[in-house]
């Protein structure tokens, strides 16, 4: 019979595995610490040039996740095991996966993988790029690649490995409860440490006596100042440590309000930025005693030959990496496709079809028939004028010899040239093409060193920044490598793939043979074969269980994956009586499952794409464990949630924090409630839809505060429907709740009803108002709050209701400017409604309206319903001769109208009957378009009766008269047609 693998062996396995590595084994922090990151041996060492190499286990504390021991998966203190490499080896992937195999994981039976979780804890001033690491769906570790912390760039880069102790023993002890986890001999985890999870859950949700905490946290704040002033970095830090603690305390306690959280955040990230500094400081004062592993600059090295070939050949070129995210696997193909074609373009080496394919570790680029050189050219060089060339008698003068001499030509080499009409004498000199290899060994490394992401990262690799570590690159001239190196890394011809596979690095013959070569090693390169494939095999295996698969999350799927393994999985089907969406969004937001469904209804099955071959029991069993943790959780927030009434609910938002000078949760609520009942009596709303939204807006956003919501943030909206209804408010004040959160993307499902529609477009007009008001605008790629999609949502709206007819964007940011706690400027509301209309234009460009008809209708962005119309209209306008006439006329009568000219005129001053027929034209126009805004078609139909009378206008009349009053009265009759139409369009977008 097998043993059991214990707690307590792993962590010794583990503690022995990273001796092994180099690695001191140091204690746990002796106060409350959030997670090993927070251990000077990690938080402070990091810092600085000085190597360093740890291992520990550490308790990491969080009152938030209290649970009385009753959930079985959260833990107030749950166990660490956390690894500091500095710098980073170059292999730290590897080395880890060891260690998996070092507590008898077998990673060829098992799925095991990097997927992408970024790390930041905006409190300490740190950040890094990285992965959690999935056992058959399971996150086991935290693996970062830390770029900064206390507000400093760390260099060396260190890898931090943070192992989730019971989860991985859970996993491998096959155990649903951490109670029943063996964590030593004879001695069940429950039985450990059962009665202090209860007993400290109660201390931090019930017991904990709040203002005696308070005055922990001043007092801990306080002595962690004075050990600063002291230049006691260590002891400085471990108060911080007990500020952090009291703070987590207060907040499970609910005691912790919007401004006090703000505040308290502030105050510890000054004391760790300060204590990081002062850590820094001392050990330069202290001279690295540990020693300098800083990066250095590479010293750049070019090959000394290059290989040659005697007939057209392939090229084919990877740049391997560590897991990139799945988005930048996707856009990587197209980067390296671009920057490799205008690279070659800056060459003369003539070559065929540059062919680019991705996956999660690498990017091949294959280019067909490149030639063996590049082609010769002739090239002129320019001498001294031709004159000064030769004396009287056609000998050549000092200027010609210099010429030659410094050229190394001869005299007889001179031809007479001419630029720019001068008479030049010159050499025209044969330039002969480099070797095609030569020519590859600079393009390539320049399409390595262009590489960028929307967030880069450095590691040990001077002069490279990425998404995630390059870590080689093969370059093959049909069988020749291309030599040449890029920061530490050498190209050659080896490849690599499957990491359990028996030989992980394979070399490749030559460059036609290198997708064949990785596809016979279970790598597919090529992201549509694998979407095939994916989208294949699922719906084999959902029609198995009588359903089909939700492909929503298939696009990332494809990008996770080299070798796709589909498999079926299930669950138990009383977890049905969830909500469908809260069983759907676990399945794809946290595990990326694609649901099995048949006829609208959810089966108790799901599909999940394993990575290479593997054993598809242990794979399959795996993923249904977590799924089924993932389903308790939700099953225990859920119960959680129905204890507690909507209204009730509510008061739990003035905890959440929205923005520091925003408020509370609660006080956005209040602002979407005040604009919604402003913004309601210029809808006509019936009594029955006025009932409804009153009710709405006084429950807004309440299901922010429930654990679900918390747990699982792409729901809100949704549960607050569910609780809605379940605690008996009428389905139109359900279907209300839920529709103000819509759309949540482009293309999503807009509210229906009046109700939601306008708590919808009164949530929108808060945020964008409240955030442009205190300079929280979206800047480039950045647009945390998510404005862009709130101005986008907010245009839809408008245009799918007519009844909100009646609400323009710039008065709607008005009423929202008004409510704000803040002052909000006029030129802040200008921003908001000019971030609005270029979604708007942007939304009416993807709709297939043309460019000119779209930013003729511009001047409508307030009001995007008559914008849209007025865009389909004119399209169809601008086929129509008449219309035509109609913009030609008012062209010219734009053209020669001075914009400041005002729009008046004496009829006693007409001279000629061109200018009695305009206006009386004019006048029947405006006669007919005076009851308000005429849809386009109609304007036109009346505007056509101008055409005639304004062509005879110019024919006849000298607009430009000497006479100053004459002109001015020409004039003024031209600015009021000029002020009759100026409204309807942007009329010199569609000259």
């Amino acid at each position: 019979m097998p043993t059991t693998l214990t707690m307590q062996d792993a962590l010794i396995r583990l503690t022995e595995y990273w001796t092994g590595q180099g690695c001191a084994i140091i204690q746990p922090m002796n106060t409350e610490v959030g997670a090993g990151t927070l251990n000077p041996a990690t938080a402070l060492r990091v810092l600085g040039p000085e190597p360093w190499r740890v291992g520990y286990v550490e308790p990491s504390v969080r009152p938030d996740d209290s649970r009385y021991g009753d959930n079985p998966n959260r833990l107030q203190t749950h166990t660490q095991y956390q690894v500091i490499l500095k710098p980073e080896p170059g292999d730290a992937q590897e080395r880890y996966l060891g260690s998996l195999e070092a507590i008898g994981i077998d990673l060829r039976a098992h799925d095991v993988r990097f997927v992408e979780d970024n790390w930041a804890s905006p409190a300490l001033g740190a950040w890094g790029l990285g992965w959690e690491v999935w056992l058959d769906g399971l996150e086991i570790t935290q693996f970062t690649y830390f770029q900064q912390s206390g507000g400093m760039a760390l260099d060396p880069v260190s890898v931090e490995i943070t192992y989730g102790m019971e989860r991985i023993i859970m996993a491998l002890q096959g155990v649903g409860h951490f109670k029943d986890i063996a964590y030593a001999p004879g001695l069940s985890y429950g039985e450990a440490f059962g009665q202090a999870e209860y007993e400290m859950s109660r201390y931090y949700l019930d017991d904990a006596d709040v203002e005696a905490n308070r005055g922990l946290f001043a007092a801990y704040e306080t002595e962690a100042r004075r050990m600063i002033e002291a230049r006691l970095p260590v002891p400085a830090h471990t108060y911080v440590l007990k500020c952090s603690q009291a703070f987590n305390v207060l907040d499970a306690r609910g005691a912790v309000g919007t401004t006090e959280r703000a505040s308290a955040f502030a105050r510890m990230r000054s004391l760790a930025h300060d204590v990081a500094r002062l850590w820094a400081e001392r050990r330069e004062e202290l001279g690295h005693p540990l020693g300098d592993a800083a990066t250095r600059p590479v010293p750049e090295r070019r090959a000394d030959a290059f290989p040659e070939i005697g007939e057209p050949s392939a090229l084919a070129f990877e740049i391997g990496f560590e897991e990139l995210p799945a988005t930048e696997t996707e856009r990587v193909a197209g980067a390296v496709r671009d920057s490799l074609t205008e690279l070659l373009a800056g060459t003369r080496l003539r070559h065929g079809e540059v062919r680019v394919m991705s996956a999660p570790r690498r990017v091949v680029a294959v280019v067909d028939d490149v030639q063996p050189r590049e082609d010769d050219v002739e090239r002129t060089v320019r001498g001294p004028r031709r004159s000064a060339a030769y004396d009287a008698d056609g000998a050549p003068t000092k200027a010609a010899l210099g010429f030659v001499r410094g050229q190394g030509a001869d005299v007889a080499d001179l031809r007479e040239i001419t630029v720019n009409g001068g008479e030049y004498v010159g050499l025209v000199r044969t330039v002969a093409g480099r070797p095609a290899a030569e020519v590859l060994a600079e393009v390539l490394p320049g399409v390595v060193t262009a590489l960028r992401a929307d967030r880069n990262m450095r590691w040990n690799a001077p002069g490279l920044s990425y998404s995630r570590p390059i870590r080689w690159i093969a370059a093959l001239l049909g069988s020749h490598v291309v030599p040449f190196t890029v920061s530490t890394l050498d190209s050659g011809r080896s490849t690599r793939v499957h990491r359990t596979a028996d030989e992980p690095v394979v070399e490749v013959a030559e460059a036609g043979r290198f997708l064949d070569t990785l596809r016979a090693h279970g790598i597919e390169p090529d992201a549509g074969v694998r979407l095939r494939r994916i989208a294949e095999a699922a719906a084999e295996l959902a029609a198995t269980a009588g359903g089909m698969p939700d492909e929503t999350v298939l696009p990332e799927v494809v990008n996770l994956v080299e070798e796709p393994v589909a498999l079926l999985g299930s669950f138990d089907e009383r977890y049905l009586e969830l909500p469908a969406e809260v069983l759907t969004t676990v399945m794809r937001k946290h595990q990326r499952y694609l649901p099995v469904s048949a006829a609208g209804r959810l089966l108790p099955h799901f599909v999940t794409v394993a990575n290479g071959a593997c054993d598809l029991g242990v794979v399959r069993a795996g993923n249904e464990a977590v799924l089924r943790a993932r389903f308790e959780d939700a099953a225990f927030f859920f119960a959680a949630d129905l204890r507690t009434p909507p209204e009730e609910m509510t008061t739990g938002l003035a905890a959440l924090t929205f923005e520091e000078r925003l408020g509370s949760m609660a006080d956005r609520a209040g602002r979407i409630r005040s604009i919604a009942l402003t913004l309601a009596d210029r809808a006509g709303l019936d009594d029955d839809e006025r009932a409804t939204l009153e009710r709405a807006a006084r429950l807004a956003k309440f299901d922010l505060a429930s654990h679900m919501v918390i747990e699982l943030s792409s729901l809100a909206g949704t549960m607050a429907g569910e609780y809605a209804r379940r605690a008996g408010e009428p389905e139109p004040v359900a279907e209300a709740l839920v529709e103000m959160e819509l759309p949540r993307s482009s293309g999503d499902a807009l509210p229906v009803s009046l109700p939601g529609a306008l708590l919808a477009v009164a949530d929108r007009l808060d945020l964008l108002a409240g955030l442009f008001g205190v300079g929280a605008e979206p800047t480039g790629s950045s647009d945390p709050y998510g404005l862009r999609r709130a101005a986008l949502g907010l245009t839809a709206i408008l245009r799918a209701h007519d009844r909100l007819a009646g609400i323009r964007v710039d008065e709607g940011l008005a009423v929202a400017a008004a409510c704000q706690p803040v002052e909000v400027s006029p030129e802040a509301v200008r921003e908001a409604e000019r971030l609005t209309a270029r979604r708007l234009e942007q939304a009416l460009l993807e709709a297939g309206r043309p460019v000119h008809v779209v930013r003729a209708v511009l001047p409508h962005a307030a009001t995007p319903a008559r914008a849209a119309r007025d865009a389909a209209d004119l399209e169809g306008l601008l086929e129509s001769e008449e219309f035509a006439r109609l913009t030609v006329a008012l062209q010219r009568v734009l053209r020669i109208v001075p914009p400041d000219t005002p729009a008046s005129y004496e009829p006693a001053l007409f001279e000629d009957d061109a200018e009695r027929a305009l206006a009386t034209a004019l006048a029947g126009a405006a006669d007919k378009l005076r009851g308000g805004p005429l849809p386009l078609p109609e304007f036109a139909n009346v505007a056509e009766a101008l055409v005639e009378p304004i062509d005879d206008y110019f024919d006849k009349v000298l607009v430009m008269a000497e006479e100053p009053a004459l002109r001015a009265n020409r004039l003024g009759l031209l600015a009021a047609v000029r002020d009759l139409v100026a409204g309807v369009l942007d009329w010199r977008e569609i000259a």
